[in-house]
């Protein structure tokens, strides 16, 4: 029901940005949809999180003020874009999708029921 495909991962310096893309393929006509990353031994956590019904975003301490949410609705396509990165970034990073029954006030990862294979960002200081 719900297909997605990460890219744009890689290695940056510290202060670096890089932008993620997310390539979704779905029957609904609009999900939520979100970022989550997990760095090694640490818990899954959500970077941010928008809906694709009018383009409403929630985005976590985490990444607030350095990353932003964005999608290409007539690409079903999800977009992070990561600037002023830090070695406290590391992780592998989710695109995640679930239906639209309260977008954006569930946030945790457990909500979500689709998930991409993750694309790796390292960041070196």
């Amino acid at each position: 029901q719900v297909q997605l495909v990460e890219s744009g991962g890689g290695s940056v310096q510290a202060g670096g940005s890089l932008r993620l893309s997310c390539a979704a393929s779905y029957s609904y006509s609009y999900i939520c949809m979100g970022w989550f990353r997990q760095a090694p031994g640490k818990e899954r956590e959500a970077v941010a999180l928008l809906n694709t019904r009018g383009g409403s975003t929630y985005s976590f301490d985490s990444g607030k003020g350095r990353f932003t949410i964005s999608q290409d609705n007539a690409k079903k396509t999800l977009y992070l874009q990561l600037n002023s990165l830090t070695p406290e970034d590391t992780a592998v990073y989710y695109c995640a999708a679930k239906t639209l029954t309260a977008c954006l006030l569930w946030k945790g990862p457990y909500e979500y029921n689709y998930w991409g294979q993750g694309t790796q960002v390292t960041v070196s200081s």
